[in-house]
């Protein structure tokens, strides 16, 4: 399968699918191990290479305030653009082409399971999808009435992005720290690039939610935490739903310990003092940190418990009690 978004330069391939801008030669592979250079073209190598598949509740995408209680089908496959030392995924994540056993599905394949399984929905998940962004366009071309999900780091230029856009209905984009160190010394990416995919998804008027892995010591000060509320308020908007979760031990970052909770409790606090109208906790049981209320009332909306969800007082996509709208797609 041929890549999209490239160009021939100087006997290399420059990938335009993400900002890096990797210049391929012959033989060679990109940073995210998915685009690959022949003789004729450059290859989107790891196209239809599922390595996981999976029937899960919507909130553990986290997605909060899209099809609220719903199931959805997740696939994903091989290769990331960017390189967490704290990946929870990186099996598939950073595993290179042809090391990590994978099962060719066509788009039509993936498609037919997902009803097979009497769902509506499909996430792309587990690696970051962008890197499959051919595999994606092409299953989204297949059937138009499947709803269409993507969990993703937000690394991705901006014409491919509009293109994802178009064919996918909502996203949750991991904004993974609030300053340019963090990124660089513990993503390898660039903070400005998330920033501006997650603009253009709220501009595209595609469903967003948003989620802060909050690592102790790394990006958890007061400052950092401000910052992006701050931003989410004014460059996003109040009404998106913020999820700030708990990180544990993992991948290169063995030694870091887990979030406190208490942590995770002053940034919700922080994100609501800010103007956000929605701050959930998650990873993390606390009494209240993923329940819904109504910012125009304050009725509670949505009671969460793990993944067992009870919509209390949800009526379509208003508040049973005020008749508020909330942003929550139904």
């Amino acid at each position: 399968m041929e890549a999209s978004h490239y160009h021939a330069e100087d006997g290399v391939y420059v990938c335009g699918l993400c900002p890096h801008g990797c210049r391929i030669p012959v033989g060679g592979f990109g940073r995210c191990g998915t685009r690959r250079g022949e003789e004729r073209m450059l290859v989107a190598y790891t196209y239809g290479r599922v390595s996981s598949m999976a029937t899960d509740p919507i909130e553990k995408k986290p997605l909060y305030h899209y099809y609220p209680k719903s199931k959805i089908f997740s696939v994903g496959g091989i290769g990331c653009n960017l390189s967490c030392k704290n990946c929870q995924n990186y099996s598939v994540s950073m595993s290179p082409s042809g090391k990590k056993r994978t099962t060719y599905e066509s788009p039509e394949e993936i498609v037919a399971m997902c009803r097979t399984e009497r769902l509506d929905s499909i996430a792309f998940t587990y690696n970051e999808p962008t890197v499959w962004f051919e595999y994606i366009m092409d299953a989204a071309a297949y059937d138009r009435d499947i709803r269409y999900v993507a969990v993703t780091n937000g690394v991705i230029s901006e014409e491919p992005l509009k293109e994802l856009c178009r064919v996918t209905d909502a996203m949750n984009i991991d904004v993974k720290g609030f300053t340019d160190k963090f990124y660089r010394d513990v993503c390898g990416g660039r903070l400005a690039d998330v920033l501006r995919s997650a603009e253009i998804v709220h501009e595209r008027k595609v469903h967003l939610e948003l989620t802060y892995l909050v690592i102790p010591g790394y990006n958890d000060s007061e400052e950092e935490i401000a910052g992006f509320c701050h931003w989410v308020r004014d460059c996003i908007s109040a009404d998106t739903p913020v999820h700030f979760t708990r990180f544990h031990p993992d991948y290169e970052m063995m030694d870091v310990p887990m979030t406190p909770v208490d942590t995770l409790l002053l940034c919700k606090e922080a994100a609501e003092e800010s103007g956000i109208e929605f701050a959930y906790i998650g990873n993390a049981l606390t009494d209240d940190g993923s329940d819904t209320y109504c910012p125009e009332c304050g009725g509670l909306v949505i009671r969460r418990t793990g993944y067992a969800v009870d919509l209390v007082a949800l009526d379509g996509r208003r508040c049973a009690y005020c008749k508020h709208r909330l942003n929550i797609i139904r």
